[in-house]
Parts: C-alpha cells; sequence; structure tokens
C-alpha cells in the first residue's frame, strides 16, 4: 500500500478540429492515502479520464507532478495496476495464465506465478473458472478476472476506469460488491472513475468531484464495510451522500 499525490496537475493538447491549444486539466491537487479508496465523479468531458491516464504514465503531464510513495510517476509501471471499460483478457491464453501474466513479467517463476493466480482466482469466487478461456465466460466474469489480474501484480496503486460500465446493472452490483470485498482484505490504494453517483458512494471512502478540469470539492464517505447493496439501497445515510454529490455533480 502507497500513497498517491497529484500536485497543481495540468494537461494541455492541440485540437486540430479547433486549430489550438485546449486545457483538459488544471492545477489538480489530490492526496490519496495508502490503502484508500477514492472515487472521481464528474461531467463527461471534465477530465477523469485524462487524470486517470497521466497516473498510469499513458499521458505525460503538462504541468505539475504526480508522486507515489513521493516518486515521481514518469511513464507507465508494475507500482500501478489499471483496469479498463473493456475486459482486455487475452484471448488465447486460459484464466489462470491471464492472471499470471503480470507476475510472469516480473520474472516469477512458473510454480510461483501459478500459486499467486490460484490465490487471487479464489479471493474473486473464480477457482473453478482457471482452465477456461475468456469466451468462455460471462462478461461480469470477464470482468473480474481483469480486477484479479491487475492485483496478482501487487501494484501499490489500483487504477480502474469505469470497470463495470459494460455490464449488466444486476451484474454490476454484484461486481461491486466484489469489489469492496477484495479492497476491504488486501487495502490496495484505489482511484476510481465513474460517472455513476452511487457506484462511487458506495464503493469509496471519498468523493471527488470534477468540473472543468478542476477540483470542484472533495466529500467523505463514512459508510461502513462490509458495504452490501440490500442493506444500503434504503440506508438514509447512503442516500443522503448520493443525492450531495448528485447535487455538486449536477451543479458542475
Amino acid at each position: 500500500m502507497k500513497s498517491l499525490v497529484l500536485k497543481n496537475l495540468s494537461k494541455t493538447y492541440f485540437d486540430p478540429y479547433a486549430g489550438s491549444q485546449v486545457t483538459a486539466i488544471r492545477d489538480v491537487s489530490l492526496a490519496v492515502q495508502a490503502g484508500e479508496f477514492v472515487s472521481i465523479v464528474g461531467p463527461s468531458g471534465c477530465g477523469k479520464t485524462t487524470i486517470l491516464n497521466m497516473v498510469a504514465g499513458f499521458l505525460p503531464a503538462s504541468g505539475g507532478e504526480i508522486l507515489v510513495d513521493g516518486k515521481p510517476v514518469s511513464g507507465p509501471g508494475a507500482d500501478r495496476g489499471v483496469v479498463f471499460q473493456s475486459f482486455a483478457l487475452f484471448p488465447w491464453k486460459t484464466v489462470l495464465d491471464n492472471v499470471a501474466f503480470g507476475p510472469k513479467m516480473r520474472g516469477v517463476g512458473k510454480g510461483e506465478r501459478e500459486r499467486i493466480a490460484r490465490e487471487f482466482l479464489e479471493l474473486a469466487g473464480l477457482a473453478d473458472a482457471a482452465d477456461r478461456y475468456p469466451n468462455e465466460l460471462s462478461g461480469g466474469m470477464q470482468q473480474r478476472v481483469g480486477v484479479v489480474r491487475a492485483l496478482a501484480n501487487h501494484p501499490d496503486v489500483l487504477l480502474m476506469d469505469e470497470p463495470f460500465a459494460s455490464v449488466d446493472a444486476q451484474t454490476r452490483m454484484t461486481l461491486q460488491e466484489e469489489l469492496t470485498r477484495i479492497w476491504q482484505e488486501r487495502r490496495t490504494t484505489v482511484l476510481f472513475i465513474t460517472h455513476d453517483v452511487a457506484e462511487a458512494v458506495f464503493l469509496a471512502n471519498r468523493v471527488v468531484v470534477l468540473s472543468g478540469g478542476l477540483v470542484k470539492c472533495e466529500i467523505e464517505v463514512p459508510l461502513a464495510h462490509p458495504r452490501r447493496w440490500d442493506a444500503l439501497v434504503e440506508d438514509e445515510d447512503f442516500k443522503a451522500l448520493s443525492t450531495r454529490v448528485l447535487q455538486q455533480v449536477r451543479a458542475a
């Protein structure tokens, strides 16, 4: 578990259609404590995914800095795991080999990386799917494989870009519950991007609202763990927090 700090982060790029520079992110500062789960919400185009891509090292920052445990981020690295909206699994590899891929790239021996992969598949309730291929799994199962594949590489920070947006509502709720359970057990530092206000509140310790490339506000979520939808859907504190976040997003 390590902290993630953004200091006065900015991102500008040239838009060939407009013929001018566009500012996607400006002067964003954010501190995510080690083991904390932070969700970022905001209107489309506010810069959520741009921030995640910069933290992942896929995009260079135009200004400011990104620090993981005090060390500057200068590109992609094994200290940051990424889970995308698309499942992004290797279709020619079994579930076990997909999850073992990260440890393999780090030079972990065959026996140990298979042990690690089976440990995480067990954690996600996927032990029986180890020898199956991605096209033999449901969308929800594929996304669970994507999550534990990222975790099996033991990242210091897990970055998630709307990972449950492409599955049906019931599966999405199940995956959200699974993620909170896994997070509670592993306490990986998580930065989670979503458009869904209820999802943001359900998952996070803290919700950050972006507007126009700036941090508009941060809202603490002091709900107890473990979290389950059947317990929270009618919970007054949960509804009040969700309403508060939604009001901030709509005002943005």
